[in-house]
């Protein structure tokens, strides 16, 4: 940041709020600042998570980028039956949600979950989450609403091949689960996600 002994910075550790901080020593690798005056709250984003099949390594970039600005507490990748990705780095994507919470000021960024078998999570659901399934197969019907979808929710977002009839048959046995369309069109993976959240925040979240 070539900043200097004395200059000012805004920090933030996702759990007390924005500080002013001085910096007391600078050096190449490390450095010390002291905060001295909140700046802004804590804030916390609605009890919403994201699921989606990683896709290719800029389009995931963006999913996440994306989802830690509209909102959201965590995000969990999953490998459907179609998933075309097999691996993800965590580490790697939990670095980038960072960048961007610092990017876009917000003070929360969310976990970003290892890699995880759809069918595997979905065994260990919590009753008490809904899960809204954005099913391609549904686009220009007229399934599932958002006005009704408060927190804790879960936003569930297919591969570039869509989901398998398996998995559509065992979200469909699920209580929690509310199928929802998109719209009248098809859309991409990662134009998907930024909907529907977009749609849920809209309706049940801190935009409401």
């Amino acid at each position: 940041m070539r900043m200097a002994t004395g200059g000012e910075i805004l920090l933030f550790n996702g759990h007390d709020g924005e500080w002013r901080a001085e910096i007391t020593e600078a050096g190449k690798k490390a450095g010390t600042a002291v905060c001295d005056t909140q700046t802004r709250a804590q804030a916390m984003p609605p009890d919403l998570w994201l699921l989606f099949a990683p896709i290719k390594k800029a389009r995931t970039d963006f999913i996440v980028e994306k989802a830690v600005e509209l909102g959201v507490r965590r995000i969990l990748p999953v490998q459907t039956q179609f998933t075309n990705s097999e691996r993800i780095r965590q580490d790697r994507l939990q670095a980038h949600a960072l960048e961007a919470a610092e990017q876009c000021g917000a003070l929360f960024v969310p976990e970003v979950a290892e890699l995880v078998r759809l069918d595997r999570l979905l065994a260990d659901w919590p009753d008490e989450r809904g899960l809204l399934f954005c099913d391609e197969a549904e686009a220009g019907s007229r399934a599932g609403a958002l006005a009704s979808a408060p927190a804790p929710s879960a936003v569930l977002i297919g591969p570039e091949g869509g989901f398998s009839d398996a998995e559509r048959t065992r979200l469909g046995r699920m209580e929690q689960t509310r199928v929802i369309a998109l719209g009248p069109r098809i859309l991409r993976a990662d134009t998907a996600a930024v909907a529907a959240l977009t749609l849920w925040q809209s309706q049940s979240g801190d935009w409401a």
